[in-house]
């Protein structure tokens, strides 16, 4: 699990391609201090195992599904990349809960400066969308944002200078593609509320009618 708080920006190094997976190096050195083979890594939001590591980097495996859910299969060598560690338990929680596990891609539709801040403005599928709550938490390529507005095209959210300078965001141009995973929480509730429940009845749908006439509410 992770925080979606950046610690790094790392470099691809290398890149081996297959017709359905690949094989990631990335430079980093902040993040080596204490990573071990086996470790989790969030690249990108993505959550990939360090197969390889040195003072100087790791190396990762992506598979298929990973690919088709992320932007990684769009990487190329010299990019730069968001890493973070998993998190500590007696870290401090200075993000949201991030999984690692993207739930799509979105684009980058406009980048507009206010003052200290850059707003961005991301189109998403309506599947992303609907989870997507203003002022609610959403990670972007790993980093934990808070969304300013959504609507049913799209979301927005305001890059303060600190982030602007310790991610990879404010580098990329209209029509980027982004890593997007939803706040956990508001998916398993959306989930749970699609459910159908067995009663005497028979089943009928879990509403906020079932929840009444049950007195949870």
């Amino acid at each position: 699990m992770f925080t979606g708080i950046i610690e790094e920006i790392g470099t691809v190094k290398s890149i081996q391609k297959s017709s359905e997976s690949a094989k990631l190096a990335i430079s980093a050195e902040k993040i080596m201090d204490d990573v071990r083979i086996g470790d989790s890594i969030a690249v990108n939001g993505v959550c990939l195992t360090a197969t390889t590591v040195s003072a100087k980097g790791f190396t990762a495996d992506v598979m298929a599904e990973t690919l088709r859910r992320s932007s990684l299969g769009s990487l190329a060598v010299g990019g730069k990349v968001n890493l973070e560690r998993a998190m500590l338990a007696g870290g401090r929680f200075g993000g949201h809960i991030v999984s690692g596990h993207i739930d799509g891609t979105g684009t980058i539709t406009s980048l507009d400066k206010e003052g200290n801040a850059i707003w961005v403005t991301i189109s998403a599928d309506s599947s992303i969308l609907k989870l997507i709550i203003e002022k609610g938490s959403i990670a972007i390529d790993g980093i934990s944002l808070t969304v300013a507005y959504v609507d049913d095209k799209s979301f927005k959210v305001s890059i303060i200078p600190h982030t602007q300078n310790e991610t990879t965001l404010t580098s990329k141009n209209v029509g980027d593609t982004v890593n997007l995973e939803n706040d956990i929480i508001g998916k398993y509730v959306g989930r749970l509320m699609s459910y159908d429940v067995s009663d005497n009845s028979g089943k009928k749908e879990l509403s906020m009618d079932t929840l009444i006439s049950n007195g949870f509410i």
